[in-house]
């Protein structure tokens, strides 16, 4: 068994820190960028705009048996430099794995982008029973990188 409790991913992406944030910022997006297939589409249709906001997303996978949602409590946003967010299933506290997304300007148009999959403060050994970590594989975080890229061509 592994000890590993997190995946980084970066990639240099040709489009400015703002208009990849406009992007991640916006849940309605999020089944574009997924490279691990899960995420179906956005439940709230709001734009994330702060620490604190919560949106839920409707997803599918084997690991839950099927069709499921879930609330993302957002827990870093720094305009155009951070975006991070806890997952839980729908109406729970989250478990303990985060995604952090992390936005380094090269200049005008050029952003290394960053995104950690971390799953170090999960806890509960049910659960860890029952989820095999890490869900998402780093080919798939960097399939979403891939993806984030190319919706930048059309932002």
């Amino acid at each position: 068994m592994s000890n590993q409790t997190s995946v980084t991913v970066e990639r240099l992406i040709d489009a400015s820190a703002k208009d990849i944030f406009e992007i991640l910022s916006n849940p309605k997006r999020h089944v574009e960028l997924d490279g691990s297939g899960f995420v179906r589409g956005d439940e709230n249709g709001e734009r994330i705009s702060k620490v604190g906001d919560v949106f839920t997303m409707n997803m599918d996978g084997p690991h839950m048996g099927g069709e499921y949602k879930t609330d993302n409590h957002v827990s870093g946003f720094v305009n155009d430099k951070l975006l991070a967010w806890k997952t839980a299933p729908a109406g729970t506290e989250p478990p303990g794995w985060e995604w952090l997304w992390e936005l380094e300007p090269q200049g005008p148009d050029a952003t290394l982008v960053r995104q950690t999959y971390d799953w170090s403060n999960v806890t509960d050994k049910e659960l860890l029973k029952q989820i095999s970590f890490p869900l998402v594989s780093e080919k798939e975080l960097e399939d979403s990188l891939g993806r984030l890229a190319a919706a930048t061509t059309g932002a």
